[in-house]
């Protein structure tokens, strides 16, 4: 082998190596002036560097390429938001109809949906497919969400509009908390058991999109994109404990996150909160867009005083974004 071939072929190694360490260390510790790099999903940049490990290999046959191949496999197995359905083979997944009992205990069932403004048509007969009892809306506006609750109750359920979000359910809404700053909404639900739970729909800044890296406004876009975004649920949680006493009050908290999965946003949840689809999910989660569902920015959150049984990510023809259904049940 030509001394050219050879140096090529470290060369590739040690890009992908670099490539990995970045990669790792913009993950895991998530700085907000590596945004821009983050929004994207890890796997993206495990191919690329999958890629020049594997060039190295077949075309320069450099030897430590193969461990930097398996270096990654590792790294995308663990950071990877869409392996975490591995470790849930087996499980049951939602389905259409009434939602059916969960080791013999009722379930209560709920869905988060961005509705885009209805532009792609009604979505209120695939949402009704799957009779739940609790959905949250984004970019629907009050007579879109007035829709979606007479299509599924009849009359006889109820729900809130405020501004472009709507809460909509077959109990009864006691109580509405809204900030008039953001898309986001609070309410109080009467269960037709009986039983209470507060309810957060969000809808937070829509994200920066700008992946022109070689620029640097690009970079400080994505930095202040993800700041509004921190302090929209910040505002949101603070909002949640002046007005219940939270987090002992059962809470249900989604909606359209514009933030990936291993976005940092999702950090702040961490401690109150267990994610639905990271605890029962399955199936491809990613929720947006429709038609290459390549991040997961639509999700369903629930205090300990929720087991999330079933989760996954259901496509409609209605919108630009998948619905997520969760089936969750009251801990005694």
């Amino acid at each position: 082998m030509s001394s050219l071939r050879l140096s090529t072929g470290w060369a590739l190694v040690g890009l992908s190596l670099l490539l990995h360490l970045f990669t790792v260390y913009a993950f895991s510790r998530q700085p907000d002036r590596l945004a821009a790099f983050t929004v994207l999903p890890i796997w993206l940049w495990g191919g690329i560097g999958l890629m020049l490990s594997c060039f190295a290999f077949y075309f320069l046959r450099a030897s430590l390429s193969l461990v930097m191949t398996a270096v990654w496999a590792v790294t995308l197995l663990v950071g990877a938001d869409e392996a975490r359905v591995l470790a849930h083979l087996g499980k049951q997944a939602p389905q259409p109809g009434p939602a059916s009992a969960h080791r013999g205990e009722p379930v209560l069932r709920v869905i988060t949906l961005n509705c885009s403004s209805f532009r792609y048509g009604d979505p209120s007969q695939d949402i009704a497919a799957w009779q739940p009892d609790i959905v949250l809306l984004q970019d629907a506006y009050p007579h879109q969400v007035r829709r979606v609750a007479d299509v599924l109750y009849g009359g006889r359920g109820d729900y809130r509009a405020h501004q472009t979000n709507g809460i909509v359910t077959r109990g009864k809404i006691r109580r509405e908390v809204r900030n008039p700053k953001q898309r986001s909404q609070q309410a109080s639900i009467e269960l037709p058991d009986g039983r209470m739970l507060e309810t957060v729909n969000l809808h937070l800044l829509t994200a920066a999109t700008d992946l022109r890296f070689w620029q640097r406004n690009a970079w400080r876009e994505h930095k202040v994109n993800r700041a509004v975004r921190h302090k929209e649920l910040s505002t949101v949680l603070g909002i949640l404990e002046q007005t219940t006493s939270f987090p002992n009050t059962p809470t249900l908290l989604g909606g359209d996150f514009n933030a990936g999965a291993t976005d940092v946003v999702h950090q702040r949840l961490a401690r109150w909160f267990d994610d639905a689809f990271a605890a029962a999910g399955t199936g491809w989660g990613n929720t947006y867009q429709r038609r290459l569902p390549v991040l997961r920015i639509d999700h369903l959150y629930a205090t300990r005083h929720f087991t999330p049984a079933r989760c996954r990510a259901v496509t409609t023809r209605h919108s630009d974004h998948r619905m997520v259904v969760a089936d969750f049940v009251f801990r005694q």
